[in-house]
């Protein structure tokens, strides 16, 4: 009983916390608590890492459709992502040049031409394409981001940015710093 009215006093100042407009459950920390209980089609997981690129960088392989952090020591945490579809992928090195959570979502001008049904802005939360956290990369509009369409995930179907599920994108923006190098490749 006692964890109960816990847990009610810590909604409740959660709460209190937000705009009287805002839906706590839609963005910030009862949303992110909700994203880990979310399934994960490609589970992440540490694996052994032979190249030569330093602690800290992250590779993107768009043909394996996995991007990896890595450690050092031989070890990177691997991920399922997904990834530009046919005539949007690209590769390069790009820096992680700004980190947001719970991103609010503005299509670009180019997307817009191709798809003029889309919302000129989109507030951020579980609904937003962007999803729990953008890593932006570069001034490029490409961005390395949560999605609130998980069974995308190993798939080739975004215009060029780097998806991920809310649940990994988070632990990656968690480990990734403003500076960080992104290397994309084939």
């Amino acid at each position: 009983m006692s964890r109960r009215i816990a847990l009610l006093g810590l909604a409740g100042l959660l709460l209190g916390s937000a705009p009287a407009s805002a839906n706590p459950l839609d963005r910030g920390p009862i949303a992110d608590f909700l994203n880990v209980f979310r399934s994960q089609a490609i589970p992440r997981e540490t694996v052994a890492w032979t190249g030569t690129e330093k602690p800290g960088t992250i590779v993107v392989s768009t043909r394996q459709r996995r991007l990896y952090y890595v450690l050092g020591g031989g070890a990177a945490v691997r991920y399922g992502v997904g990834v530009g579809r046919q005539g949007f992928s690209w590769s390069g090195t790009k820096t992680v040049t700004m980190k947001k959570e719970w991103p609010d979502w503005r299509p670009p001008q180019q997307m817009l031409a191709r798809r003029p049904d889309l919302p000129r802005y989109m507030a951020g939360g579980q609904d937003n394409p962007l999803g729990a956290r953008a890593l932006y990369l570069g001034s490029s509009l490409y961005r390395i981001h949560g999605s609130n369409e998980p069974e995308t995930m190993g798939a080739a179907v975004s215009s060029g940015c780097i998806r991920m599920t809310n649940k990994d994108v988070v632990d990656l923006y968690d480990r990734a710093q403003v500076g960080t190098k992104v290397i994309v490749r084939d």
